[in-house]
């Protein structure tokens, strides 16, 4: 690898009066580099040190960037957590991407990792391993006296004692079933409901006692996810800015015949614009219209991954809330601001044509971005040439790679923490007394509220009852109330009398928290008060919570199916035109969406009104969903098919071929899979870019992802692989089409040879 950077980097930089990240070119991280150094660096990419990597960063105005811990003391890092000592776990991926086609991937060398700060200046000086012989670990979360680790297929609890590992529990042997690297899930997000949640997937995970539960939940993101003071979650996927849910994460996924519930998995930030400082040509689909500007630098998101919710409370107070999200492939950190109308929540960029914080080194790939307890952001960098996994690898990437000599070294890593600049941080320690960590729910830092109530669900403190139900009567402190309640309810001490003046508090928040609350508290002894509860409340028209009261009457239909019955009825009444509310009522009906449906047609015959239009959407699914195959008989049929299936398309079409919101159409039904199957082969060969019309309706961007990758440079599949996978698809579901063989997929390569650009509905239509 170049160095020659290194000899007159220093010499190159001078000392620049005004603040970090003024409009000027050239100015970085506070510091001026000429001209002729910044375009070495951007055309050789060589490896820059720590130091000299802060300083080809350019930060917004106000803040900078410290370095916390880097190579030899970590490699490779993709997620951490923080314990109670301030110490840093860090996940080490060692074994991603060791070149171009994968080679060694296997090899188990991922490991977990104590950082420490002994002499307490700022930055990590001791390294202890905790857990190592890993096969691309992707996700840790520290609970109890123990430690949660994703490797896939499965899902670890390894308990510990004085920092070594003990016994290795098996929570769920089917984490990650199928999917490669770049869509497995992750996250292992602690909720504020006290449920442990995650990125690309739909399962959540809660101990109780000795025992893990593992509950069904709405389908979220790709890489990273992250939650506000109320416990709403925040993802995204590679190419959107930023997704989330209006309501609470536990709501609404218990209807299996719901594809989709209005209010989760919402576009939050539309614009997917971002601003590298540097030409960007090592995108895997640099080559194509669109994808790079004029200046070569890329356009729209296509690594978004990420995404933290600022609650640091060490920023300036504009920053809180804010939503900042990791740009690995354009070297970038995005910021984004978020604002509500009610439970809706939009956002925009905060800024046109520069950003929150942006690097000319193409190394730095920041993955994940995390509170700390000191209130910095922390950036972890994974500091590598390739990240872009060898399943849609393109022949121009691999190029790219080459030509800069990215494939090597393998052995950095960095964490940064932004700062406000010129603000000195000091290290947080937690306390372990029930009434000091009662006291921390109130801090104004996130991560230290968090931490607090964590702590005492954790040492099952139920001392602090009595501290927390006074916080329960505090009417001008809603966040310190919700973490009160939800710590109440993590140490399974609260009772239906704490949530019942909550739900009359003046913020509609508290009372949506408290209705979120109430399936933990209500009882066949207290479930007609609760109902005559939410018959109040629907009078006085709440409209923010009330799809909170639809969401919720499985608490009461678990005891009393007719009371319930009633209710439902009477909420449909009120709100019939709000396809929140109508959604979150058909969450409580599975498999008897018909008998409710002409009952609602009876009274509201309008097929205009948003219940209606939400029933016959849910009914269309359930039609899909009615195709009566043998899947067994099916996969063994096409073995390889079904395995290709599992790892490479079920990520994005579902394992019921009906598509996922946000990333891809459904292949159930569509005309583009059992219609011409030359055309079928061409866009799994050459991929698609929207939009693309699928019984006759039209999917794009943000609906759906804007391309799917092609397979052409996938050495690990052949042309009976293909043909197989693709004879699969075509006899699944309610599909019903012909075989393709290998000769089909032959002449297809033939006809259109190497070509790299990704096809069109309009070029398809036209062979």
């Amino acid at each position: 690898m170049k160095k020659t950077v290194y000899f007159f980097l220093a010499a190159a930089i001078f000392l620049f009066s005004t603040g970090c990240g003024e409009d000027n070119n050239n100015l970085i991280n506070g510091l001026k580099i000429d001209e002729a150094t910044q375009q070495k660096i951007i055309a050789e990419a060589p490896v820059l040190t720590p130091q000299e990597s802060i300083l080809t960063m350019k930060a917004e105005k106000g803040f900078e960037v410290k370095l916390v811990a880097s190579e030899p003391l970590i490699t490779t890092p993709v997620a951490l957590n923080f314990d109670d000592k301030g110490r840093i776990w860090v996940l080490e991926m060692q074994g991603y991407m060791p070149d171009t086609a994968g080679r060694g991937e296997d090899i188990p060398n991922g490991k977990v990792i104590i950082l420490e700060d002994k002499d307490g200046d700022g930055i990590m000086d001791d390294r202890k391993v905790f857990l190592d012989s890993l096969v691309l670990p992707r996700a840790l979360c520290l609970i109890e006296n123990g430690l949660l680790v994703a490797e896939p297929p499965n899902l670890w609890y390894i308990e510990m004692n004085n920092d070594r590992a003990g016994k290795k529990i098996l929570v769920d042997s089917a984490y990650t079933v199928g999917g490669n690297v770049e869509h497995q899930p992750n996250g292992l997000l602690r909720g504020m409901d006290n449920w442990i949640y995650n990125a690309k997937s739909a399962k959540r995970y809660r101990k109780k006692g000795d025992q893990w539960l593992i509950e069904r939940t709405h389908f979220r993101g790709q890489w990273g996810i992250s939650r506000d003071d109320f416990g709403r979650l925040y993802y995204n996927n590679n190419s959107q800015n930023l997704i989330g849910d209006y309501f609470l994460p536990a709501l609404g996924a218990w209807n299996e015949n719901q594809r989709s519930v209005a209010g989760y998995s919402v576009d939050i930030v539309k614009d997917n614009r971002v601003y590298p400082i540097r030409p960007t040509t090592g995108v895997n689909r640099g080559y194509q219209e669109k994808v790079l500007d004029d200046s070569s630098r890329l356009v729209k998101f296509t690594a978004a991954c990420g995404p933290l919710v600022y609650r640091g409370g060490l920023f300036d107070s504009t920053y809180h809330g804010n939503v900042f999200v990791a740009e690995p492939s354009a070297n970038l950190v995005k910021r984004n601001i978020l604002g509500e109308e009610g439970y809706i929540t939009g956002g925009k960029q905060a800024y046109a044509g520069r950003e929150f914080l942006a690097s000319i080194d193409e190394r730095f790939r920041p993955v994940n971005l995390y509170d700390g307890p000191d209130g910095a952001m922390y950036v972890v960098d994974m500091y590598r040439g390739i990240i872009q996994h060898r399943t849609y690898l393109t022949n121009y990437l691999k190029d790219e790679i080459v030509k800069r000599g990215l494939t090597t070294p393998l052995n950095c890593g960095r964490i940064y923490k932004v700062v406000p600049a010129g603000k000195k941080v000091k290290p947080v320690l937690m306390p372990h007394e029930p009434l000091a960590l009662v006291n921390l729910l109130k801090d104004k830092n996130g991560w230290i509220r968090d931490k607090a109530q964590q702590m005492l669900v954790d040492g099952k403190m139920v001392s602090a009852a009595p501290g927390l139900r006074k916080y329960l009567e505090k009417p001008n402190d809603p966040v310190t109330i919700v973490h009160a309640m939800w710590t109440l309810e993590g140490l399974g001490i609260l009772q239906y009398e704490d949530i019942v003046p909550l739900l009359r508090h003046p913020y509609w928040k508290v009372r949506a928290a408290a209705l979120d609350a109430a399936a933990s508290v209500v009882n066949s002894d207290n479930y007609r008060q609760f109902a005559a509860e939410l018959r109040q409340i629907i009078a006085q028209q709440d409209t923010l919570t009330a799809p909170y009261i639809a969401f919720q009457l499985h608490c009461i239909s678990a005891f009393d199916q007719p009371v319930a019955d009633t209710l439902w009825m009477e909420i449909a009444g009120k709100y019939p035109d709000n396809r929140y509310v109508a959604d979150a009522l058909i969450t409580n009906i599975e498999k008897k969406e018909n008998i409710f449906y002409k009952k609602i047609r009876s009274v509201y015959p309008d097929t205009n009104l948003a219940i209606n239009r939400q029933f016959e959407k849910t009914l269309d699914d359930i039609k899909k969903n009615e195709s009566g195959k043998n899947l067994e008989l099916l996969n063994k049929q096409f073995p390889k098919a079904a395995q290709v299936y599992r790892s490479i398309c079920k990520t994005c079409h579902g394992s019921d071929g009906n598509g996922i919101a946000s990333l891809a159409p459904p292949l159930n039904q569509s005309s583009w899979v059992t219609g011409d199957k030359r055309k079928l082969i061409a866009i799994v060969l050459y991929g698609l870019t929207g939009p693309v019309t699928v019984n006759n309706k039209v999917y794009k961007a943000p609906e759906i992802s804007g391309e799917m990758p092609g397979l052409l440079n996938n050495d690990e599949l052949s042309e009976e692989d293909i043909a197989q996978t693709l004879s699969y698809i075509r006899k699944n579901w309610n599909n019903n089409a012909s075989d393709v063989t290998k000769e089909d997929v032959l002449k297809v390569r033939q006809r259109w040879g190497n070509r790299q650009q990704p096809f069109t509905e309009e070029e398809l239509k036209k062979w």
